[in-house]
C-alpha cells in the first residue's frame, strides 16, 4: 500500500473530508487529493505534522505498520450561548433550533475562513480546533471576526492551546471525529467565567494569550477558580477592539 492510500484509509477512518486535513496543515485541498491520488508526496516538513493529525506514525505513512497516539498541538475553540436555557423554556423547539442554527452557520462559517477544522455541536455549544502554523493566532482572529458579523452579546468564545487526541467516538456504525483531553476541558470549562468577566465574549487561556502577536493589548482578570479542577487559572480577553 502506497503513502497515498494510507492517508486515505487513515483520514476517511477518523471521518475527515481532504479540506479538514487541508485546514489542519494550512495547505491546499489539492495537495490532499494529489498525494491520495499519488501524483505527488507530502513534504517532508510536514509529514511529522500530518502523521499526528491522522494518529499514526511517520513509519507507517511510509510503510511500516505501527500506529501513533492521536496526539498533537492545537488551539480548541468552544463557544456557549448564554441564557439558552431560558430561551429554551420560552421559545417553541422549532423556533430554538432556528435560533442556534443561525448562530452555528456564521459561525462555522467565520472559523473556516481562517482554517478551523469544526468538530462538533451539541445543544447550544460549538467546537472546532485550529492546527498547523500559527494555529493560537488564527483561532483568536477568527475568534474576533466571528463577533464582529453576528453581533450577539450570547456568544461567548473560548481559547485554550496545548495538545489535543483526535480520533473517533462511539459504535463504529455510527462514530463521529472527536477531540479530547486537558486542553479541550479547560476550555469548556472557561465558558462560565468568560461569560461572567469578559465583556467581549471572548476569553483565552495563558497558553494561548502567549502566542498572541498584540498580547499586550488583551486585558488580563486572574484568580479564577474552577472547583472541578481545584485550581485558579487567568484568562486574557481583548480590549479597545470595535466587537
Amino acid at each position: 500500500m502506497d503513502i497515498g492510500k494510507r492517508i486515505r484509509l487513515r483520514r476517511e477512518k477518523l471521518n475527515l473530508k481532504q479540506i479538514d486535513l487541508a485546514r489542519a496543515l494550512t495547505i491546499s485541498p489539492q495537495a490532499v487529493s494529489k498525494w491520495e491520488r499519488g501524483e505527488t508526496y507530502p513534504d517532508i516538513t510536514i509529514l511529522v505534522e500530518l502523521a499526528k493529525i491522522l494518529d499514526v506514525s511517520t513509519d507507517f505513512l511510509l510503510g511500516a505498520n505501527d500506529l501513533g497516539q492521536g496526539i498533537f498541538e492545537a488551539t480548541v475553540f468552544s463557544t456557549a450561548l448564554s441564557e439558552y436555557a431560558q430561551k429554551s423554556i420560552s421559545m417553541k423547539s422549532p423556533e430554538i433550533a432556528e435560533y442556534a442554527n443561525i448562530i452555528f452557520h456564521h459561525l462555522t462559517d467565520a472559523v473556516l475562513k481562517y482554517d478551523a477544522i469544526p468538530v462538533k455541536y451539541l445543544g447550544d455549544g460549538f467546537l472546532c480546533f485550529f492546527s498547523g502554523t500559527d494555529h493560537a493566532q488564527r483561532a483568536y482572529e477568527a475568534a474576533i471576526y466571528a463577533k464582529r458579523i453576528i453581533q450577539d452579546d450570547k456568544l461567548k468564545i473560548a481559547l485554550n492551546s496545548g495538545p489535543i487526541y483526535l480520533g473517533t467516538i462511539g459504535h463504529p456504525d455510527y462514530c463521529s471525529k472527536d477531540i479530547c483531553g486537558e486542553t479541550v476541558n479547560l476550555a469548556f470549562l472557561m465558558l462560565e467565567h468568560i461569560s461572567k468577566i469578559c465583556k467581549s465574549g471572548i476569553g483565552l487561556s495563558s497558553s494561548t494569550s502567549s502566542h498572541i502577536m498584540d498580547a499586550q493589548e488583551l486585558l488580563k482578570h486572574s484568580n479564577n477558580y474552577i472547583e472541578i479542577i481545584d485550581s485558579t487559572i487567568t484568562i486574557y480577553e481583548p480590549k479597545d477592539i470595535n466587537i
